[in-house]
């Protein structure tokens, strides 16, 4: 059979990294052993019933079985407009700043093909989501990594950007909370964003899928509750991890009307919207009782104290996240992260990821999902205590 080359712009694509790290666990599992997978980032709950009846009673409409609206239904946009202004107090025009997204993963990739032309510069943050790195790639754009690190709060110092950098850049990727690192933003930190990309003409791209996930009484902060924010960029969410709808493959951009517009054009020629019973029942999730939203923040608060005091009582001294379902491990001495987490799966049955997947500067740490029972996450920290590193 003949085999056809791949394209030069496939071949450039960054190694996808989560796939070699399912592919190590599902090895360990075939060889018949227990892992604890605390490696990846899929909610372990299922969806809240209500949003489920919601789909199912849709389903049944028969005018969502032809094509779905271009740009998606009117009515979950006014959701969405709903939505944020009861959460965070932001006024959006449902028509014109809001665009429906096939999953907040898509929109991130979208984004640099809409906005950016070939060799145009985009800020990313090190450590980071792996696939920012891959909507750059297949814009035929360059990155400059600004690094998180823990004497700054893993918050970008724009200050250590380079003046020939911030003249370039066009775009710039946030995410708090943070994935990997579980740290929060403060409105101050937006306020400064917000200056410093108007300053620089530069869009903000801010990936709020854990914007539900908050710690110790403290709700996070939108980026779009800035003064100005809108003029400078947008706001990516996602109902995967606030509503356990991962596989549903919905989520939303909204702000800048400029950059909404790039997204619906792009998405025009791709897509035909979203089958409008997931929409109904998105709808749903956002507009009905947030009773199920409030009990999933508890159950990951409760998971983080059981997770990290157990770590800290074995004497691996670790700090509790503020935010999102990710802790973010300092690696002992004597490993890279790595090697460290292939020695916890070799010998512990435990999977963690290695933090330099997230970029150079996740070096020395590895990222844990608090995305099994507390049983489980204390039971990991006892085979982690057996193999006597700390």
């Amino acid at each position: 059979m003949k085999n056809f080359n791949q394209s030069q712009l496939l071949n450039k694509l960054p190694k996808q990294f989560f796939a070699s790290l399912v592919a190590r666990v599902n090895a360990s599992i075939e060889a018949g052993h227990d892992v604890i997978n605390l490696g990846q980032g899929n909610p372990d709950q299922p969806t809240p019933p209500h949003i489920v009846k919601a789909l199912q009673e849709a389903a049944e409409n028969p005018d969502y079985h032809k094509y779905s609206p271009f740009r998606g239904q009117k009515f979950l946009k006014e959701a969405i407009a709903e939505f944020y202004k009861r959460e965070y107090g932001v006024t959006l025009n449902a028509d014109k700043e809001v665009a429906i997204l096939f999953g907040g993963k898509a929109g991130l990739v979208e984004i640099p093909q809409c906005i950016l032309d070939p060799d145009d510069l985009v800020l990313v943050p090190d450590p980071g989501y792996p696939d920012y790195w891959s909507g750059v790639e297949l814009a035929r754009a360059r990155m400059e990594f600004m690094p998180l690190v823990k004497e700054n709060q893993f918050l970008p110092d724009y200050g250590e950007i380079t003046e020939e950098a911030k003249k370039e850049a066009k775009l710039m990727f946030l995410n708090y909370p943070n994935n990997p690192t579980g740290a929060v933003a403060t409105k101050e930190f937006f306020e400064e964003t917000v200056a410093f990309a108007k300053e620089n003409e530069i869009c903000v791209v801010h990936d709020f899928a854990y914007g539900a996930i908050g710690f110790d009484g403290k709700k996070p902060v939108s980026f779009l509750e800035i003064e100005g924010a809108k003029e400078t960029g947008i706001e990516i969410y996602t109902l995967s991890k606030t509503y356990n709808m991962a596989g549903w493959r919905i989520g939303f951009a909204i702000g800048n009307e400029s950059v909404i517009e790039a997204i619906n054009l792009l998405q025009d020629h791709m897509f035909v919207s979203v089958f409008s019973a997931v929409q109904e029942a998105a709808a749903a999730a956002l507009l009905e009782s947030q009773t199920c939203v409030d009990e999933l923040v508890e159950r990951y608060e409760s998971r983080r104290h059981a997770f990290i005091t157990a770590l800290n009582n074995i004497g691996w001294k670790v700090e509790a996240p503020p935010g999102s379902f990710f802790a973010w491990l300092p690696v002992p001495e004597g490993f890279t992260s790595e090697s460290f987490a292939e020695y916890l799966l070799e010998h512990a049955h435990v999977c963690v990821a290695p933090g330099v997947g997230f970029g150079k500067f996740g070096e020395g740490y590895v990222r844990a999902g608090l995305l099994t029972s507390e049983e489980r996450l204390r039971e990991a920290a006892k085979r982690i205590k057996s193999l006597k590193l700390f």
